[in-house]
């Protein structure tokens, strides 16, 4: 039987520039958001008066009563409801009950597939308390009380990030392979315990797909909402916007199941990168196109309509028959589906798909994802570049996150992997990169 040293190893090895990159990490990232929620307005993304004169626009921004301001009681209780409703539905709701991969400590977690449900009830809840009101107008409260909501994110993302930080001090904690550097500030960011859980309740799958992809749709079906508020109608770029995120959530959340051996879940700690990410970063960032569309709306060409719908469905296609191909193959390399795929058997015995999608590219669906993002920004035209910022930092992400894959690749299965490498030589793009 393992000992506790031998079963949460020291980390010897940092990522994201270590911990200066983790204080840039819980300080930079939170302002950038704040930036864009606060800079970005009907005057102009960014706002006019910033372009007009940025030294005043900054120091009045810049002041306690400012700061003082930025707090809003009904938003972040409205905030905190939200959450609440998503948490006793994970508990409420039936849903398969589907085994996790093995951990190193021999344990097999159990999860409960009910996502999905939790998505359509949210709706239907929320459906019948606006149909009690008898208006659509609580929903306009987002728009106006936006800065208020995107701080109540942010403020729960640091209190639930060092809710786990404390309770991955606990005797029986698993500890990530990358969060037990002893650096408190590093071991904040990137997740010190693999599997933070409360119970059965486990806070790191929760936190995958609820708060962030479900958030998401619920505002931006609050900005289409204040859009039709102010137009009497729907643009078609805000239908198409609105369509192209709710079917990626839908997607997400019907394959829920898939997210079981991504490396969030399996390798990752939960820490502030996670809790923020997916608190914040998801649901008040890539909103940005519906309020962008609420403050500058536009209406598409039929070319320019067909054109985005084409690229987002070959992103579409790419992505999920590439990541559904990659799961039946782990389920059962002998499945009808999958028998005819050829793969290179590692001394791990693990085996790697050399053929078909994956063949093409090691990461193609990282290719496939990037296509979907681009086609969600272009409905917003090219009057700002920020409703672009999305795909830029999305393509960063990618990249970053398939060289961390390389790496840690490269140390599981060390010669077969340069192998690997050999045989599909690209990395996402296809005779490009």
């Amino acid at each position: 039987m393992a000992t506790k040293d031998e079963l949460n190893p020291k980390t010897t090895e940092y990522e994201f520039l270590g911990p200066v990159g983790a204080f840039l990490f819980v300080t930079a990232l939170p302002l950038l958001v704040l930036f864009f929620s606060i800079c970005c307005n009907a005057t102009g993304y960014p706002s006019q008066s910033l372009f007009e004169d940025y030294k005043a626009y900054f120091s009045e921004l810049l002041t306690v009563e400012m700061a003082k301001s930025l707090i809003d009681p009904i938003a972040i209780a409205i905030y905190l409801a939200f959450i609440l409703i998503l948490v006793i539905y994970s508990f409420a709701l039936n849903g398969d009950v589907v085994p996790g991969t093995r951990l190193r400590n021999g344990k097999v977690l159990k999860y409960r597939m009910n996502g999905f449900r939790t998505f359509h009830n949210i709706f239907v809840f929320g459906g019948f308390l606006l149909y009690q009101y008898g208006s659509y107008e609580p929903l306009l409260f987002v728009y106006d009380h936006w800065v208020g909501i995107v701080v109540a994110s942010i403020l729960f993302s640091y209190l639930i990030s060092l809710f786990v930080y404390l309770r991955s001090f606990k005797p029986d904690a698993l500890l990530a392979l990358g969060g037990n550097s002893g650096n408190a500030l590093y071991d904040y960011m990137i997740g010190r315990e693999l599997n933070p859980r409360i119970g059965d309740f486990d806070i790191k799958f929760f936190t995958e797909l609820r708060p962030g992809l479900i958030g998401w749709v619920v505002l931006n079906v609050c900005f289409a909402v204040k859009q039709y508020h102010d137009l009497e109608r729907i643009t078609n770029s805000m239908g198409l916007v609105l369509f192209f995120h709710t079917f990626y959530v839908v997607d997400a959340l019907w394959n829920e199941e898939a997210c079981l051996t991504t490396m969030d879940v399996t390798t990752d700690g939960f820490g502030f990168m996670l809790a923020f990410g997916l608190y914040t970063w998801v649901p008040m960032l890539y909103t940005l196109q519906a309020r962008y569309l609420v403050d500058f709306p536009r209406d598409m060409s039929y070319v320019e309509l067909g054109l985005i719908l084409a690229l987002n469905f070959l992103g579409y296609f790419i992505f999920r028959s590439a990541n559904s191909q990659k799961n039946a193959f782990r389920s059962d390399p002998e499945s009808e589906s999958v028998k005819h795929l050829k793969y290179l058997k590692t001394e791990r015995g693990t085996k790697l798909i050399i053929s078909s999608w994956w063949g093409m590219s090691r990461h193609i669906n990282y290719l496939g994802d990037w296509l979907m993002a681009l086609s969600w920004c272009l409905p917003c035209g090219f009057g700002s570049v920020v409703p672009y910022f999305y795909a830029i930092y999305f393509g960063i992400l990618l990249i970053h996150r398939e060289r961390r894959d390389d790496h840690q690749c490269r140390i599981k299965y060390g010669k077969d992997w340069d192998k690997y490498c050999s045989i599909v030589k690209a990395r996402i793009i296809p005779g490009i990169y």
